[in-house]
């Protein structure tokens, strides 16, 4: 586990908008406030429910998603230190080599500061739209991020799998380190397991820091062991909300994932499923005040 806890904050588009201004302004308080990382979410298609009137409470047409590169890219030329994660990139319904490009060039616009969150989706419409095959999306992300791996390690990749094909051909610029770390979402046991075999971090967001999540953290740590690799190596960040509870809550929070040996905690004060529930105002005010509260009822636990 890091010295330090570190706690990052998800980017309320759908409440703030998402105009450069705004965007800005939020990046620019986040990182005097201190927060660590700013985390984006990713959606390229949004439904119209007008045709849908069985499709819920999930994404729609409504929700406003920036691109997370051309979001960080931006931001990275205003902010000094603060880091940047998508929460998550949903690899599967994009060209691989290209999201290896993209990922490169923010990491070395930003000086290393870019963690690639990458998880399979949910939305079927998307994939339709961009011309991927959702059925085979989680088995097609392990080989997407083993040709990943390789396009950011070496100037030149010979790599022939199932899905993909590179006749001795590379990336440039390379990222700062040779490597972009890749961070899981996602809940099923076989996330668990990719996460072990190519993971440097898993980012869950439907745990309380309770005995279900130990036992899930030791079945992670065991896999990681059984593909010879060491558990100190994969880290852990963990979604708080404070949408309900007090101060004194908040910190009994972040004391039970400090004990679990959680690394990162993100932030959320827009997500409101499983047990976090979202704040009630919606200004770019309310949640520059929710941020700010959060952080200094937390800060010397960190």
């Amino acid at each position: 586990m890091a010295d330090r806890m570190k706690l990052g904050i998800l980017m309320p588009l759908g409440d703030i908008g998402g105009d450069p201004a705004t965007v800005k302004a939020f990046a620019e308080a986040a990182e005097e406030q201190g927060f660590d990382d700013l985390a984006a979410p990713d959606h390229v298609l949004g439904v119209n429910v007008e045709n849908r009137p069985d499709w819920g409470a999930r994404n729609t047409s409504k929700d406003m998603f920036h691109d997370p590169f051309v979001l960080f890219g931006y931001l990275s030329g205003i902010t000094k230190s603060i880091g940047f994660s998508t929460q998550v990139l949903i690899l599967a319904q994009r060209q691989t080599v290209l999201v290896a490009k993209q990922a490169a060039s923010l990491d070395v616009l930003c000086g290393g500061r870019f963690r690639l969150g990458v998880g399979v989706g949910w939305n079927e419409v998307e994939f339709v739209g961009l011309n991927e095959n959702f059925h085979n999306r989680g088995r097609r992300s392990e080989e997407q991020v083993h040709v990943m791996q390789q396009l950011w390690a070496a100037p030149h990749v010979k790599f022939e799998g199932r899905w993909h094909r590179i006749d001795d051909a590379g990336i440039n610029p390379l990222p700062v380190h040779r490597r972009v770390p890749v961070w899981y979402g996602g809940h099923q046991d076989v996330t668990l397991k990719r996460i072990a075999k190519f993971g440097d971090g898993w980012m869950p967001n439907s745990y309380r820091p309770d005995d279900g999540a130990r036992q899930v953290f030791d079945t992670l740590r065991s896999y990681i062991e059984q593909e010879g690799r060491d558990p100190a190596g994969v880290g852990l960040e963990c979604w708080v909300s404070m949408g309900e509870g007090s101060e004194a809550d908040w910190r009994e929070e972040v004391r039970g994932w400090k004990a679990l040996g959680v690394e990162r905690l993100c932030l959320t004060t827009t997500f409101g499923r499983n047990h976090h529930r979202r704040i009630a105002g919606r200004t770019m005010a309310d949640h520059l005040g929710a941020m700010k509260r959060y952080k200094e009822a937390v800060a010397d636990l960190l």
